[in-house]
């Protein structure tokens, strides 16, 4: 019996042949362009993708790294919500589909997806690539202004992923009241740039303001501790490299890390953020390791050593890994 093909693999085996009959050259030209665009210089009336070859390029280039950050948000999210799974996702800005991709990928099994986007010629290439996972030929790819026209039906799930970037601050706002209003839970995820970062703690403070609570990757729904303008908080996924990432960037490591920041808030399930959690990868020293912390009580950013005499928390420290919770599940204190 063949063994089932993951998400992840599905996903790669889709995108693989996308770039057979577009030239080499044109391809680079299109994923140039898109590079800048997609980290928010782009007006909310002009879509980035604008014709096939853009998004072949687009998808090719962006989807690998857009599904391996947005996993991760999630990942960190089920965490907190270990016996919940939504029973239907609206992803808002979705372009081809990499969000639903990981939706899929941290819980397995068909539901209602609509994926609602204003550029057709991305809908119509993710309704291709979707059709690839017999859990996602279902999915709804709907054209839709992302904006403030934006309406959403009500739905367990709502994902917003490297979209609030491209709209204006008035848009901005409307997307997340729109996302917030018709979801139980809101996952929006932007690049890990200052800039990005920004607009996750502004899309943040309007979900509390609504009523959520946050569930990751913040330990606490008050203000965040960062001072603005001295640092930003964001995480790092491990992407593989495709030929069409090393012919542009010129590289030759078989990876590169994706950078982004994210923020998962519930209104429904009932969550259990992480005490803390590692908000920079943690540095090993000789019986020792030092572990940058976001804490719950008080919220604040704080530095601990982690040491041999620690035991078992030392052992666990030396396998964590930036944007963990800390500590693991297994050595909490019960309540």
């Amino acid at each position: 019996m063949n063994a089932p093909v993951s998400p992840a693999d599905s996903l790669r085996a889709a995108l693989a042949g996308l770039l057979d009959g577009l030239p080499p050259k044109a391809a680079s030209q299109a994923v140039e362009r898109l590079i800048a665009n997609y980290r928010g210089r782009t007006p909310t009336d002009a879509p980035v993708l604008r014709d096939r070859s853009d998004v072949v390029a687009y998808a090719a280039y962006r989807m690998p790294a857009t599904f391996e950050a947005v996993c991760s948000a999630l990942d960190a999210f089920a965490e907190t919500v270990p016996a919940w799974v939504p029973d239907s996702h609206v992803d808002i800005g979705g372009g081809t589909g990499a969000a639903t991709w990981a939706v899929n990928a941290v819980w397995a099994g068909e539901r209602p997806v609509t994926v609602l986007d204003w550029a057709e010629p991305a809908l119509a290439l993710g309704r291709e690539i979707a059709a690839r996972n017999p859990e996602l030929k279902g999915a709804e790819w709907r054209r839709s202004r992302i904006g403030a026209a934006l309406t959403v039906e009500s739905t367990d799930l709502v994902t917003v992923s490297y979209v609030l970037g491209e709209l204006t601050e008035t848009d901005r706002a409307a997307v997340v009241d729109a996302a917030g209003g018709a979801a139980r839970s809101v996952v929006i995820v932007e690049p890990g740039t200052p800039g990005g970062h920004a607009r996750v703690i502004e899309a943040r403070n309007r979900l509390v303001r609504a009523g959520f609570r946050i569930a990751a990757p913040c330990p606490h729904s008050a203000a965040c501790p960062i001072v603005p303008g001295e640092d930003w908080c964001h995480f790092s996924a491990r992407v593989s490299r495709s030929s069409l990432h090393r012919q542009v960037k010129g590289g030759s490591l078989a990876y590169e890390d994706e950078k982004f920041s994210y923020v998962a808030a519930v209104r429904g399930p009932e969550a259990a953020p992480a005490p803390s959690r590692v908000v920079r990868r943690p540095q090993i020293r000789k019986g020792q390791v030092l572990l940058d912390l976001c804490e719950a009580e008080p919220s604040l950013l704080r530095r601990t050593t982690v040491t041999k005499r620690h035991g078992p928390l030392y052992r666990a420290a030396r396998d964590a890994d930036w944007g963990d919770a800390w500590p693991p599940a297994g050595e909490r204190d019960p309540e």
